[in-house]
């Protein structure tokens, strides 16, 4: 029987990362080797096991938490969680090569050739005077490329839904599909606040929650002309909020013994409670 086993990652080898200023990349074959003898016959049982679908979760869980990472300005932990984003590209690009797809090299001369033809202002002989333009041509030089397929079609669905709401709004805003002006798109907050009460008062809950999505999106609309990240926004305040709620809960475990019999409805008054709030808020000034 031939023996299929991809080639054995050499353990008594490794690689000094060289000097910042000559990485080049070259250190990747090593992590393909580990991966390739992660996944060979008598490699890892847990690595052997997962499909491009049972890896999904992790994709995200390791974009997040790169986010935090970025969030924290803590660079050692930004780099290592790039690491672990980067270990799920090449396990699925192995993954990939089992069932013969595609393999690790062909992802990065994807990207690579995607790079050099979106770029033609760098590589070719394109001018582009600023962001907004190369912006524009990028988008211009996709819509050939992806010809049938919509300006909204490259918009994931999995994406959080502020951020996916904010992409949509900047990708339909580069073909004139915008407010002019801050102004128009404020005016759409009170107009969809107006049809929510409406609903509200209504009690059909389809309806509220129809008219509920309309507000959201108007208002990441807004943000986006007001130059912020929805989703970022959104993250710090309930940063915030958290913040806040846990001295609440340590001067209702100190004043009053806790919340009560697992977290049921305690009976402090909310005016006591909005006095811990106050209390939060004044420190953080502080």
């Amino acid at each position: 029987m031939t023996d299929t086993r991809l080639p054995r990652f050499d353990e008594d080898a490794p690689r000094p990362v060289p000097p910042l200023a000559a990485q080049d990349g070259g250190t990747l074959t090593r992590l393909v080797a580990v991966m390739q003898r992660l996944l060979a016959l008598d490699g890892c049982p847990w690595d052997r096991e997962q499909t491009l679908e049972s890896l999904r979760k992790y994709v995200l869980e390791e974009a997040c938490e790169v986010i935090d990472a970025i969030d924290s300005g803590d660079r050692s932990a930004l780099r290592e969680e790039l690491g672990d984003l980067l270990l799920q590209v090449v396990f699925q690009a192995e993954l990939a090569r089992t069932s013969q797809h595609f393999a690790i090299d062909d992802v990065v001369a994807g990207i690579v050739d995607k790079l050099v033809r979106r770029h033609p202002h760098v590589f070719g002989d394109l001018s582009a005077k600023d962001a907004d333009e190369v912006l524009r041509n990028w988008e211009r030089i996709k819509a050939n490329e992806k010809k049938g397929r919509g300006i909204l079609g490259g918009v994931p669905r999995s994406m959080p839904a502020l951020t996916r709401a904010q992409r949509i709004g900047e990708k339909v805003a580069r073909v004139g599909f915008d407010w002019e002006s801050a102004e128009g798109s404020r005016a759409k907050v009170t107009e969809e606040l107006g049809e929510l009460d409406e609903a509200m008062r209504s009690g059909d809950k389809d309806a509220i929650e129809g008219e509920m999505g309309d507000v959201l999106f108007a208002l990441v609309n807004l943000s986006r002309h007001a130059g912020i990240d929805a989703e970022g926004a959104l993250r710090r305040t309930i940063d915030k909020f958290t913040r806040r709620f846990a001295h609440v809960e340590t001067r209702v475990a100190s004043e009053h013994g806790g919340w009560g019999e697992g977290g049921e409805k305690h009976t402090i008054p909310l005016a006591i409670l909005d006095g811990y709030w106050e209390e939060a808020k004044r420190d953080e000034r502080a």
